[in-house]
């Protein structure tokens, strides 16, 4: 036999998705050295231009119209209605998933977002295959659209999904509740007294974190506005994605700012933002709570989209690891609280780190080489 191999699927070369792709590939080549992987943008691969289509209508329906997204997420009317649609889409890919799986060979499929692992588990149906295929979860909420009994294993973030899945009707064997897969460098204590003088960054002054996903989506000028008129003394590190324009801005504002304000692009080391920073402030997208619990970080929560942010929301909230404000007003005034109040932020660290599951990538990369030529759990 082969070196075994193993294909990671995800969308958006900005997402989570990919990140939690990256981090389970990363794990993979840890645990067994030997084992051959391919990770790949599934829209990008399968049809570039409808890739570039979906994510213009996505970005545009949750800067405008976030209602819609909230409508449509995990409803079960919508789900029924465009089930013809999704299978259409499936057939158009065929022939490239085909040529991918006639390549590759791979020894089972690993999906971090629900669109390519129903394309795998409709092909998996039309063509009679017996690959594994393994869907990982990368919110602390499960939807609709990641049922299929052609998946044999979930990984899930906690016990409470596994639980909600197992009532939508997936037989308990299919799921492990594992975390959401982050990279293992996360796990790591860092040296925030190197890192801080290799940023430029002032020792002496508390750092406070300031994101918006990959594509650094959200309200961050007026954040960092509020921010910025902290009594408090504090320093800023935003963090703007792909967003070009807000690190225009940003930049071209700094010497308006009373607080001294770091401003970056696409940042590869957030783990070592994290690791210096007092908290964050951000979106609750799945893959930047996970890492913020990983490092111990308390999170103050500004404007969830709805869906999946907003199921994510709630989870953190319940788990006493993160706050929300809901005006500016209330961030400045949170904030102020936070930096004045070090057992109140000690506390919340506590909570993050009891709520954090560091090792998901490695748990997974696990699981994933024990399926290989091993049971299916999909009958």
């Amino acid at each position: 036999m082969g070196a075994k191999k193993v294909l990671l699927m995800y969308i958006s070369s900005v997402s989570g998705h990919r990140h939690a792709s990256l981090a389970i590939q990363k794990a993979l080549q840890e645990v067994d050295g030997g084992v051959q992987t391919k990770s790949i943008d599934a829209f990008n691969y399968t049809n570039p231009f409808l890739e570039k289509f979906i994510n213009k209508i996505y970005t545009f329906v949750i800067k405008t119209v976030p209602r819609i997204w909230d409508y449509l997420y995990d409803n079960e009317d919508v789900l029924a209605r465009v089930r013809k649609t999704r299978s259409l889409i499936h057939r158009l890919n065929e022939k490239k998933i085909k040529e991918l799986f006639d390549d590759f060979r791979p020894d089972i499929v690993v999906c971090t977002q629900a669109f390519p692992c129903g394309m795998v588990a409709d092909y998996k149906r039309r063509y009679n295959l017996n690959t594994p295929l393994i869907g990982v979860l990368t919110d602390y909420a499960p939807h609709g659209y990641w049922l299929n009994e052609f998946v044999d294993v979930y990984i899930v973030p906690t016990q409470e999904i596994k639980r909600k899945l197992a009532q939508r009707g997936i037989p308990q064997q299919r799921l492990r509740a594992l975390g959401i897969p982050i990279d293992s460098k996360f796990r790591e204590p860092g040296n925030p007294a190197e890192v801080l003088r290799r940023l430029g960054l002032d020792s002496n002054l508390p750092a406070i974190l300031i994101m918006g996903g990959g594509q650094g989506l959200g309200p961050i000028k007026k954040i960092v506005r509020a921010l910025d008129k902290l009594r408090h003394p504090a320093q800023l590190i935003v963090v703007c994605g792909t967003n070009r324009s807000l690190y225009k801005w940003l930049q071209k504002s700094k010497p308006l700012f009373t607080k001294p304000v770091s401003v970056m692009a696409y940042a590869e080391r957030i783990d070592e933002l994290m690791s210096i920073s007092s908290f964050i402030v951000t979106k609750p997208g799945g893959l930047t709570s996970a890492e913020a619990l990983s490092k111990s970080l308390p999170i103050i929560i500004v404007s969830p989209l709805p869906g999946q942010e907003s199921l994510n929301t709630r989870f953190l909230l319940e788990s006493g690891v993160a706050l929300k404000v809901d005006s500016f007003a209330e961030l400045r005034s949170l904030a102020e609280e936070l930096l004045s109040d070090a057992a109140r932020l000690e506390k919340l660290r506590e909570r993050a780190h009891a709520a954090a599951l560091a090792d998901s990538a490695q748990k997974s990369a696990q699981l994933i080489l024990s399926m290989i030529g091993g049971p299916r759990f999909n009958s």
